[in-house]
């Protein structure tokens, strides 16, 4: 099968070579691209960044969150998970499960989106229709640290706040385990690249479209309209014992912004905190600009004894 070289590790970069590979570049043959990125969370097209991701712990750890173009659940990348893309009229992840098997390792397709190795889970893949053509992509975890994966996507009433990292250990595998043959990630990288092109040859994309790629990277994947406010409607609540007592919340949010909060408690406060709540509709959930917002509105004439900060924390 022919295949394009992706080196660039931005997951911002890589879903839009996603989208422009299946959208505008043109072939008549399918063709793959195996790639990787620094680590990120990427969540589904469909998905709510609020209530599948732990964002804080994202923030605190330097850690990318992305939106990808096709459905399905959040995934947790690192430079040790190895990424395929497949795009033509008639593609699947078959390939994958074949290489894996010249390899020696017994891969199966199984489930509704997943390859599996002896019962561990070792890739969860997507698939998008454009036209006539369609696009299949996916992970391959060869040696994926398995403790921030589950930090990332430990959020309250997730599979993994309720199983918890030994039940993820149980259910998920590594392929590293089963290729001993291929001491480094790049190694496996470079022998699946082999067995997938066999002796169709690399094609290649000019400045121009690779640069296409790179502004729409900027201006569209690496935008908080696309990250967040493509996020449909989620509601959730908080409590915190602060300075000024007993603060209980409650956030509808919509596209990113909160269209309705609602603030409860035994807390003491100068000013009645639905002038707050007003003030709040319509505003972006980002930790950043909440912090200011609610300094410039005063947050501790509502709160006593209160800084921007206890609230924003609370909130997120």
């Amino acid at each position: 099968m022919k295949y394009l070289r992706l080196d660039s590790i931005d997951p911002y970069y890589n879903m839009s070579f996603d989208e422009y590979c299946l959208e505008q570049l043109s072939s008549e043959d399918s063709f793959f691209y195996l790639w990787r990125n620094r680590p990120a969370v990427i969540i589904g097209l469909n998905q709510n960044a609020y209530s599948e991701v732990n964002i804080p712990y994202l923030e605190d750890n330097g850690i990318t969150l992305a939106r990808r173009v096709t459905g399905g659940g959040a995934v947790y990348h690192d430079l040790q998970n190895l990424n395929y893309t497949f795009i033509g009229k008639d593609v699947s992840p078959q390939p994958i499960v074949d290489a894996l098997r010249k390899m020696g390792v017994d891969a199966e397709l199984s489930g509704r989106n997943d390859i599996f190795v002896e019962g561990k889970k070792v890739s969860g893949y997507a698939r998008r229709v454009w036209h006539d053509r369609q696009m299949v992509h996916g992970t391959l975890m060869y040696d994926v640290d398995l403790e921030p994966l589950t930090r990332a996507l430990d959020v309250d009433g997730s599979k993994m706040s309720s199983k918890g990292i030994a039940s993820v250990r149980s259910r998920v595998g590594n392929l590293k385990a089963y290729l001993p043959q291929y001491p480094t990630i790049e190694a496996f990288r470079d022998a699946l690249q082999e067995l997938l092109a066999g002796s169709d040859e690399q094609m290649a994309m000019s400045p121009e479209q690779l640069e296409q790629v790179r502004s729409t990277a900027e201006s569209k994947f690496a935008s908080w309209e696309w990250v967040y406010g493509s996020s449909h409607e989620a509601d959730f609540s908080r409590s915190a014992r602060l300075a000024c007592g007993t603060v209980e919340v409650s956030v509808k949010l919509d596209r990113g912004c909160i269209c309705a909060i609602e603030f409860r408690g035994d807390f003491l406060g100068g000013l009645p905190v639905a002038q707050l709540e007003e003030a709040l509709k319509g505003r972006r959930f980002e930790r950043g600009s909440l912090i200011e917002c609610l300094k410039e509105l005063g947050v501790e004439r509502y709160f006593d004894s209160v800084s921007a900060e206890d609230i924003t924390g609370m909130l997120f």
